[in-house]
Formats: C-alpha cells, structure tokens, sequence
C-alpha cells in the first residue's frame, strides 16, 4: 500500500475506471456475440441491426481508449464480412 496521499488518490480512481473498463468491455463482447448469433440463425433484418450495434460499441471502445483503433478496424472488417457473406 502506497504512503503517499495522492498515490492513495490514485489507486482509488484507477480501481473504478478499472471497473468500468472491464463493464464495458464486457457489453462489448455480449454485443459482438449477438450479432454472430444472428448470423448463425441466418435472420438478416436481426444481424444488421446487432451489426449496427457492436459497430458503435466498437467505436465507443476506441474513444474511451479501451481499444486500439486497428483492433476496432480488424474486428468491424470481421463482422462486416460475416454480414455480407449472408444470403
């Protein structure tokens, strides 16, 4: 345990955005899975609107700076396709 007054400060602070970090990471995941449910069961009104979906999560992601951009790219690319592949 830190001595230090701001450091005791800081890991209070680090802790909750630690939490929230894992929260939304975990909706983001939850999103992501959606959509590949809704590719699997081949409903494409479903699987665009969950696409849409993971898409903003996606990009919420990268501007809270929970993500990298390219992981965003890599994934949106991933899903995109899977959406496209549908017939």
């Amino acid at each position: 345990m830190a001595n230090i007054k701001q450091q005791k400060k800081r890991d209070i602070t680090n802790n909750k955005r630690r939490l929230l970090n894992n929260s939304f990471t975990s909706s983001l995941k939850t999103a992501i899975k959606a959509f590949e449910a809704a590719v699997v069961t081949g409903d494409r009104a479903k699987a665009q609107e969950a696409f849409n979906f993971a898409c903003k999560k996606i990009d919420k992601a990268v501007s809270k700076g929970i993500h990298h951009k390219n992981f965003a790219a890599h994934q949106k690319s991933r899903l995109a396709k899977a959406l496209n592949q549908m017939i």
